[in-house]
């Protein structure tokens, strides 16, 4: 069974038209939907406020998170090879694979159609990346694009670069209303059983990963591969995807270069591009939000683009919305003016 389109069966799509960018040196017009942002809001939550109070303090997200960077500490005390390369190697996967590919560009944004299968692979390995169940990050996300750098823009700069970096997850964003809340920006996601699974197990996830991982250093090298496994594939490497994901919320709307004018901050970073696997481009992407493609210059390198270009070449995704189907898109609207 492959993933659909969830824009194609929502009715009032369009609201979404006004993310669409036009580029500084050549004007592009409004296009339909293949630069919505994702499905659309269809009611729910209560209104909510640009900065939740700290009454509305998520202690355990906040917990978390301080346990994560404390574990972290202890790396150089802890230090193995392997620990590194499997640091590495398991960064890629969560950030690149997990987060880039899975949660953004497929769950949220709806730029490539793959099997269900696979959709439920890549959404499994972006929960082990630590930011949240799926149903929780692109509602999120969805919330930004609609608001970006305006009230209600859960992590924007505009409230303070520390705020939209990291703070921002401390506190709730669904006004005390979670179940409304994913109702009204996750409506298609809440049909899919198994993401709702991940979502709701988050922390028992994490926990059995960590046992695991932990336990295989035992078998293999004993109590100092497992601590060594533990500090650098689960704290260390969560960390160093944390943070890479944030610069582009931080980073990504502060310093850089615009190809598009868009109604926001966003701006195109290189090296948030290069540790953040291509999400760094992101005024190419804030202008065309539903592009799988986020580098749009031969020089915006893009590896999450890159393997969805080779998935798509062995057949394993679909309908991919580049910049070649865009300007197909525009060439149709064209001809039927034409018409």
């Amino acid at each position: 069974m492959l993933a659909k389109d969830a824009n194609a069966d929502t009715p009032n799509h369009q609201q979404h038209q006004h993310h669409a960018g036009t580029m500084v040196t050549t004007p592009q017009p409004m296009l339909d939907d293949v630069v919505l942002s994702g499905v659309p809001a269809t009611g729910g939550a209560a209104k909510v406020s640009p900065v939740p109070t700290v009454w509305n303090v998520q202690w355990g997200a906040a917990a978390w998170l301080i346990a994560l960077h404390v574990g972290a500490l202890y790396a150089p005390w802890c230090f193995t090879p392997s620990g590194l390369a499997l640091a590495f190697l398991f960064h890629w996967m969560t950030g690149s694979l997990g987060i880039c590919l899975g949660f953004h560009r497929l769950l949220t944004h709806t730029g490539l159609v793959i099997p269900r299968w696979l959709s439920n692979v890549f959404a499994t390995i972006g929960t082990l990346a630590g930011e949240g169940g799926p149903l929780s990050w692109t509602a999120n996300h969805r919330k930004h694009h609609a608001y970006s750098d305006q009230p209600g823009d859960p992590h924007s700069p505009h409230d303070g670069p520390w705020w939209a970096h990291a703070f921002w997850l401390a506190f709730s964003t669904d006004n005390g209303d979670p179940v409304g809340y994913t109702k009204k920006w996750v409506p298609d996601l809440l049909k899919q059983p198994y993401l709702v699974f991940l979502e709701k197990w988050f922390l028992g996830i994490h926990l059995a990963f960590g046992a695991a991982v932990t336990g295989l250093g035992y078998w293999i090298g004993g109590p100092t591969l497992a601590v060594s496994w533990l500090v650098w594939v689960v704290c260390v490497r969560m960390v160093a995807v944390l943070h890479t994901t944030w610069f582009v919320n931080s980073a990504s709307h502060m310093w850089g270069y615009k190809n598009y004018e868009t109604k926001d901050d966003s701006r195109n970073l290189w090296w948030v591009a290069i540790i953040a696997y291509g999400e760094g481009w992101h005024n190419n992407h804030h202008a065309h939000p539903r592009l799988a493609q986020h580098g749009h210059k031969w020089w915006e390198f893009d590896l999450t683009f890159m393997i969805i270009r080779m998935m798509r070449a062995v057949g394993l995704a679909k309908d991919v919305v580049d910049l070649q189907s865009m300007e197909d898109k525009k060439r149709q609207h064209a001809e039927r003016a034409a018409a």
